[in-house]
């Protein structure tokens, strides 16, 4: 897939691996890593880049879902909220480690059934849905 115009390219980098540090080019973002004690680490006071991705992911999808709306002339409410989990292991086939993904959608009083349709359209323009397209498996809810 190929991006017709770039609007805007975020920098960023990271010393130490897992267990180091991380920031922007503008040092908006900086932040201590730690590695999760469920991953052989100190679960030290930094965050990791599952949770990094979780945020990201969030915003995105909510970002999407606006857009998706506003196509529709649906009004979200300010408090719309997606969460996401974000798990990291083995791989089955053995090659690596690979990252799961469930999202769950939150848009008090938008009916059910125009939220999931929403929701569904949200993930066919959200970017983070694109990037992950057939190598994670999406769980999408609505609450």
């Amino acid at each position: 897939m190929s991006v017709k115009e770039v609007l805007y390219t975020a920098h960023g980098h990271a010393t130490g691996g897992r267990a180091g540090r991380g920031a922007s080019s503008d040092n908006k973002v900086d932040v201590t890593l730690s590695v999760p004690k469920s991953m052989g680490g100190d679960d030290g006071p930094g965050t990791n880049p599952e949770q990094l991705f979780s945020v990201g992911y969030s915003a995105c999808f909510l970002g999407a879902l606006k857009f998706a709306a506003g196509k529709e002339g649906v009004k979200l409410p300010d408090d719309s909220k997606v969460s996401a989990e974000i798990g990291i292991g083995p791989r089955e086939d053995g090659g690596g480690f690979g990252i799961t993904a469930a999202l769950t959608i939150t848009a008090p009083g938008v009916e059910k059934a125009v939220l999931e349709d929403l929701v569904q359209k949200a993930h066919i323009v959200c970017p983070y849905s694109n990037a992950i397209y057939k190598s994670v498996d999406v769980k999408l809810s609505v609450a």
